[in-house]
């Protein structure tokens, strides 16, 4: 059963429409990407999705669970259970990690186990290490780590990453990959918006390819090694 279901989404800037007509399901317990060249309505998506001022929607819906999230304001489509991940980041360079987290921390649902400072540290015993740091003297896959537990401590079922490999090196790329990848089974699902291959092969149970705005197509994570001419097609590769 599908937990979170965008239908017809349409959003632009300043009456320019960049995505039109968008439809995806994640269900619970999978993780899936938003793939695309740069320019394609990814990052569009995500914040339509999580209702930022900038863009404007202009048509669709956005359910997730028995919630209408349409238009709702920001914090209340946080408070419904999705955690975000923007693109660059944007973390506090003048707080420490541990700061981040106890700022950012929100309740459980019931039912839930939650999401604590210790249970972060354990997904991310680098974090742990340098809890005492100040985030602006971190490493860049460092700040990618306190970005997403920073999301975690607000307690999500459903976690949007915006290019969550941009300024990485590969290895950091893995090791953040395969973090992303452990989400689903600790009862947290994932839409992550990225164009880089391996980053994609490495977490997503099934790809939409974005192409203007719109769903081009879509594979599983198994199909994906077949589909060459998708790869060239959407991601240039």
């Amino acid at each position: 059963m599908s937990v979170f279901v965008v239908t017809d989404l349409a959003a632009g800037y300043q009456g320019h429409p960049v995505i039109d007509g968008l439809n995806l399901t994640v269900t619970e317990g999978e993780a899936v990407a938003l793939a695309g060249r740069n320019g394609m309505g990814k990052t569009t998506a995500l914040k339509a999705v999580m209702s930022l001022s900038v863009p404007r929607v202009s048509g669709g819906s956005v359910v997730f669970g028995h919630a209408d999230l349409t238009r709702r304001k920001p914090y209340q489509v946080a408070r419904a259970g999705i955690g975000y991940v923007p693109q660059g980041r944007r973390i506090f360079a003048s707080l420490i990690v541990e700061e981040h987290l106890d700022v950012a921390a929100r309740p459980a649902p019931t039912g839930y186990q939650a999401w604590t400072r210790d249970r972060v540290y354990a997904l991310f015993p680098r974090l742990a290490e340098r809890k005492q740091h100040k985030a602006g003297t971190l490493s860049g896959g460092e700040q990618q780590m306190l970005a997403i537990a920073r999301a975690l401590v607000t307690n999500p079922r459903l976690m949007l990453l915006d290019e969550p490999s941009e300024g990485l090196a590969p290895k950091i790329v893995r090791q953040v990959a395969d973090i992303i990848k452990e989400l689903p089974r600790a009862g947290v699902s994932v839409l992550i918006a990225e164009q880089d291959l391996a980053m994609v092969r490495r977490v997503a149970d099934r790809v939409y390819f974005l192409d203007r705005g719109r769903v081009a197509d879509e594979v599983t994570a198994r199909e994906l090694p077949d589909r060459g001419d998708l790869l060239d097609r959407y991601l240039g590769v």
